[in-house]
């Protein structure tokens, strides 16, 4: 289909998405960077009222963010209706890695996911990753990526609804209306970011309000941004913007929960932090103004001038499209074993989704290997009592 048009930034994720959508099914599209071209990016934002990537244009259509559902409905194809022996839901470190175990052990697998690197993809800088010093979450997300690609495993860039089986056949549901057909399934569907549950904050998203710095980050050259959180994901994220912004407050709701190390680094680069603050109210109305932060010692409230607001303020499992499918815990976590058995035979479960203490890539990564070595066993275990009951029934 020609003129389609995708706005993008460098380092958004969510772009890439976007773009190995289209590429898959053959469309044709020109890529608009508007974090090296301003008056791209002025562009983008008086046709979608967008300052938050990517936005697909094509004829009178818009797309904004990568909606699975809508790409489908304008480019997409259907899928067939035969058994796949894998579905792995979700490509961050513990999806990617199941599917290079599962595609290694010759499974016919296919990776379903609305995206690629899940919160890997958003880090600015990871040091705590066996084999790199330090490396950019995209860089790692892609190595992965690469490594995936190579095997013979389908990704498919979607969103899955709901997980239903019948007899020994499992039926994952997408929100585009795909139907995927499966003897396994390794649930690797990571979390999603939380948000401040504020008023005008869903009008906002996308117009000054982001929740992926990476993508986002270069509409705010010059201007004043802040960030709210407290753990590494947050103070690195403000750390960053320092290098882009005009100014960057970091909103702590209690203390700082981040490693000590970059704290010191913080604080050089001129990041002004205030502790023991939330914020109480956004304003604008076609895009943020300014924030309204409340002491929460003292009461006392101030208000922020700033364009931009990212939040890093923790995650949620993404875990409600199983119903009651598989047993979860009471934080909405997978229940799995140390071998990530799920309460159902058939289906596996890894990463940060799951009741796993420890929410590290590597850790994901290894739980990942291990989900996919367990499936492969039960595919193997299945595969040889449906021989043995066609026998019998000869």
């Amino acid at each position: 289909m020609a003129g389609v048009k995708v706005y993008t930034t460098e380092n958004c994720p969510y772009c890439r998405m976007v773009q190995a959508f289209l590429k898959k099914n053959g469309v044709e599209y020109e890529i608009v960077d508007v974090g090296k071209d301003r008056e791209a990016a002025r562009e983008m934002i008086r046709v979608s009222g967008q300052r938050g990537v990517p936005v697909t244009i094509s004829g009178d259509e818009m797309v904004v963010g990568f909606d699975a559902k809508r790409l489908r409905e304008l480019f997409g194809t259907p899928v067939t209706d035969e058994i796949d022996d894998v579905v792995v839901v979700g490509a961050g470190p513990a999806g990617m890695t199941a599917a290079v175990y599962c595609g290694r052990k010759l499974m016919k697998t296919v990776v379903v996911s609305e995206n690629i690197g899940g919160q890997a993809a958003w880090s600015w800088a990871i040091e705590n990753y066996m084999g790199f010093r330090v490396i950019t979450g995209e860089d790692l997300v892609g190595k992965f990526e690469e490594q995936v690609r190579g095997l013979n495993v389908s990704l498919e860039l979607d969103s899955v609804g709901s997980i239903e089986k019948e007899g020994d056949v499992f039926l994952v549901r997408t929100a585009s209306g795909n139907t995927y057909h499966c003897r396994t399934v390794i649930l690797a569907s990571g979390k999603q970011p939380r948000t401040l549950e504020l008023p005008g904050e869903d009008r906002l998203m996308g117009r000054g309000v982001s929740v992926c710095s990476t993508c986002d980050a270069p509409f705010f050259h010059g201007r004043p941004v802040a960030v709210v959180g407290g753990g590494n994901a947050a103070i690195q994220t403000a750390i960053e913007l320092t290098r882009i912004a005009s100014s960057v407050a970091l909103i702590v709701r209690s203390t700082l929960r981040c490693d000590e190390i970059y704290v010191p680094r913080a604080e050089e680069v001129g990041v002004r932090i205030f502790l023991h603050h939330e914020v109480t109210q956004l304003h604008g109305d076609q895009n943020l103004t300014g924030i309204t932060i409340r002491d929460r010692q003292t009461g006392k409230e101030t208000v922020l001038d700033v364009e931009g607001l990212f939040l890093a303020i923790g995650l949620v499992p993404n875990t409600g499209f199983l119903g009651d499918l598989v047993k979860l815990n009471e934080l909405g976590e997978i229940d799995i074993d140390e071998n990530g058995h799920t309460s159902v035979p058939g289906i596996f479960a890894a990463g940060d989704a799951t009741c796993v203490k420890a929410k590290q890539i590597i850790v994901a990564a290894g739980d990942g290997a291990k989900a996919a070595l367990e499936a492969h066993e039960y595919f193997e275990r299945l595969m040889s009592k449906q021989a043995k009951e066609r026998v019998a029934a000869t």
